[in-house]
């Protein structure tokens, strides 16, 4: 069995291993990372070595810790990534480059038909009708992104909304609210088939899923870095924040995993916090008295045009793991319209939280 994991941050760990009467076997662990002394790398395989096969991350993490000699050194290589690279092995987890990936990067679109189009594609991805997706949104209009399972009237000023003509939507995924005009916001969803993420915790999937982007944003000089559970953050501030949804295959079978993520370009605050009602209790919880220094654009950090940053995001993620142009089928902008009307689009749906 063969396991692949790139530590956030860090380097890429490799794990082959056998398993016989449920116990890891021939153990061996390689990657391009750096760790003294030398004598460290045979003793993280012989902690490992004779583990029982269901031992979870932490319990092999804790093995390999207990072994390593006092004087270890570590460099873009933790225990725990050890462990998750030995779960991927066990779970038969698939690697980027098992996929040819397919981009969309289409006309602006409505907020509504946004929700619903990341609910088909996803499916789409889990049925096998197409390939694993980077989908770059464009919008058509300024909108509130409510998560799945929030309270519209605690997330919402109608008044402030209506003042501004911003719509409110609720996703397929949870999180938090997301405010979001057509110049000032990148959004993007990837679908992927659920065993990509095989052997990685929610927690874990959430940085392993944009780590693509915290390289491509380094590339254009911003030191980003992953703030459990799902922002992303530089030493001056938020920049951006994602959201998942795992969807069921046909028939219970394997299934797939909607992850998007919404980054602040440029952001209206005073617009922001007139349409969204953002409580003393989130402020506190992500370290900042003022909800304007919650979020700090990209424009500023970068000096670019949204545009080039984007380009530049794209082909990041081709350098790294390959992307062919796409483009939503017929049968797809069908359904997602189908959507829209019977489900993302109706208030039924959007004040399901009231």
């Amino acid at each position: 069995m063969h396991g692949e994991y790139k530590v956030p941050g860090g380097k890429l760990v490799v794990v082959d291993l056998d398993v016989e009467g449920g116990a890891l076997r021939n153990v061996r662990v390689a990657g391009d990372f750096f760790l003294e002394p030398d004598e460290a790398i045979l003793a993280i395989d012989a902690a490992l070595e004779g583990a029982p096969a269901n031992t979870d991350t932490a319990g092999l993490a804790a093995r390999i810790d207990a072994a390593l000699p006092a004087s270890t050194v570590m460099l873009g290589l933790t225990s725990e990534g050890v462990a998750v690279a030995v779960r991927r092995a066990l779970a038969q987890a698939t690697e980027w480059s098992d996929y040819n990936w397919q981009l969309i990067h289409e006309a602006p679109q409505s907020p509504a038909l946004h929700m619903a189009l990341d609910e088909v594609i996803t499916a789409e991805v889990a049925a096998g009708r197409r390939p694993p997706t980077l989908r770059v949104w464009e919008w058509a209009s300024p909108a509130v992104i409510i998560g799945s399972f929030q309270s519209l009237r605690n997330e919402v000023d109608p008044a402030g909304a209506e003042r501004h003509s911003v719509s409110v939507v609720r996703r397929i995924s949870g999180g938090g609210a997301m405010f979001v005009e057509p110049g000032n916001t990148i959004t993007y969803s990837l679908s992927v088939p659920d065993a990509l993420v095989s052997g990685l915790s929610f927690a874990d999937s959430y940085a392993y899923l944009d780590d693509w982007v915290l390289a491509a944003l380094g590339d254009m000089g911003i030191k980003a870095w992953y703030q459990p559970l799902n922002d992303i953050a530089t030493d001056i501030g938020k920049i951006a924040g994602a959201a998942q949804k795992r969807v069921v295959g046909p028939g219970g079978g394997p299934g797939a995993v909607l992850h998007h993520v919404t980054m602040s370009y440029d952001i209206d605050a005073d617009k922001m916090l007139d349409v969204l009602r953002i409580g003393k209790e989130k402020m506190s919880d992500k370290g900042t008295r003022s909800a304007k220094k919650r979020v700090d654009p990209l424009r500023r950090q970068t000096g670019l045009a949204r545009e080039a940053v984007i380009e530049r995001m794209i082909d990041s993620f081709r350098t790294r793991h390959g992307l062919n142009r796409g483009k939503v089928t017929d049968e797809e902008m069908a359904r997602a319209e189908e959507l829209v009307a019977t489900k993302f689009g109706t208030e039924e749906w959007t004040a399901r939280v009231p």
